[in-house]
């Protein structure tokens, strides 16, 4: 029996492998494909070649920017910028999600305010920050924070609602406090989804901190973009867009991984 369970358990294992192996191979594919089609239809006016540029173009710009280094601050100014951002936008959307689950009068008061803020264009609010918070780095984050702080605020705080309401009674026929009912109930139930939210405002993080260069900024992938709109080098703008995805889906794999740590641990 010991024997059976463990080549089912192998079988298993390898059938992982496998699907596994498919999905990379199907994504690379894509994404050779795509390249290729792109290459090609620019090669052949398919599509305008001063407009959309072509891969082999962009791949050299970017490898002749790394090689002499002028990428690499640009590059680090808005990485740095975005991590902070999205952190400081889960730390933040947290803990206002706390203060509501923490008072059910001001959850109720600002309830219609939180749905206007999450309607509402984050980006229109790019110059009242700039003139407010003067152009640079903390117009960029406020940016950022704009955009990060009310989803988390919101995912977080209904997380906290759909908590099974019976375990909070457990502890508090116990005895146990309000904060004794959030630091053992709550807030373990409720950590996948804060840690959830992290992937969330990866891309969200992203969003701002882009925004906020096209406005202010003096280095970053941001202003690549915009300079590269303004003296027409579309390369520049598309090498730009190409080392912003490259970096997300780092940082998206990052957070990926973090979360199957932090809830195998607590697990």
């Amino acid at each position: 029996m010991k024997d059976e369970w463990k080549s089912l358990h192998q079988q298993y294992i390898r059938s992982q492998r496998k699907q596994r192996f498919y999905i990379i191979t199907t994504q690379l594919s894509i994404l050779v494909f795509f390249f290729t089609l792109w290459e090609v239809s620019s090669l052949l006016k398919w599509i305008n070649p001063l407009i959309f540029s072509q891969p082999s173009k962009v791949f050299d710009l970017l490898l002749r920017n790394l090689m002499d280094g002028s990428l690499a601050p640009h590059v680090w100014t808005t990485f740095l910028e975005t991590v902070v951002g999205f952190l400081l936008g889960t730390i933040i959307g947290t803990l206002l999600a706390t203060l509501l689950w923490w008072s059910k009068f001001l959850s109720k008061v600002l309830d219609p305010y939180l749905v206007v803020l999450n309607s509402m264009p984050k980006v229109a609010l790019g110059p009242l920050f700039i003139v407010g918070l003067g152009p640079g780095f903390i117009s960029i984050m406020a940016m950022a924070l704009a955009i990060t702080v009310i989803i988390t605020t919101i995912v977080v705080y209904t997380r906290f609602k759909e908590v099974d309401p019976n375990y909070s009674k457990v502890i508090q026929t116990f005895g146990g406090k309000k904060a004794n009912v959030y630091r053992s109930v709550i807030l373990p139930a409720s950590f996948p989804t804060i840690v959830s939210t992290l992937k969330v405002n990866v891309g969200l993080a992203w969003v701002g901190v882009i925004v906020g260069e096209f406005l202010v900024a003096k280095q970053g992938l941001g202003y690549l973009i915009i300079y590269g709109f303004q003296v027409f080098n579309f390369t520049l703008v598309l090498m730009s867009l190409l080392v912003i995805a490259i970096i997300a889906t780092l940082m998206y794999q990052g957070v990926y991984y973090l979360e199957k740590f932090l809830i195998r641990s607590m697990s």
